[in-house]
């Protein structure tokens, strides 16, 4: 199966949200429709991010990857924080993730970014060899400090 990746805009909204939520709570969160679909109509309305999508042979989104852009001070080039990536659950394993890393790379780097970075959990281990076996290294010279004001 060849699989597809595009970039979502506001005609996806109604998809992108669906699964915008469900990523929230797989992260602990509550269910929040009307916050989900908010928050990412205002990301695909003001370009405030880059939203990689993935459909099925239905042509039903069923993944998404949103990267924030950003600026690497030390390289001074622009560069990219990728933030949420979401398979749906009947759509994984099945190469989705996979590929979608590899476009938003692939993306970043025709924009022009010197840098691409993400977090993940320490106990997302299937998620730290998909990075891997991409070629991301993991930084231990830096320690992610972060304050909820």
């Amino acid at each position: 199966m060849s699989i597809k990746v595009r970039i979502a805009d506001l005609n996806d909204l109604d998809q992108v949200a669906v699964l915008f939520d469900e990523y929230r709570q797989f992260y602990a969160q509550k269910a929040d429709a009307a916050l989900a679909r908010s928050f990412m109509k205002a990301r695909l309305a003001e370009g405030s991010s880059l939203v990689l999508v993935t459909e099925n042979p239905e042509g039903e989104i069923v993944a998404f990857t949103q990267l924030y852009p950003l600026f690497d001070s030390v390289s001074a080039v622009p560069s990219f924080i990728l933030y949420d990536l979401f398979v749906a659950k009947q759509a994984r394993r099945q190469g989705i993730a996979r590929a979608l890393m590899i476009e938003a790379v692939n993306e970043a780097r025709r924009r022009g970014a010197g840098r691409l970075e993400l977090q993940t959990a320490r106990d997302n281990v299937a998620a730290q060899a998909l990075y891997e076996g991409l070629g991301w290294l993991r930084d231990n010279d830096f320690f992610v400090y972060a304050i909820h004001p």
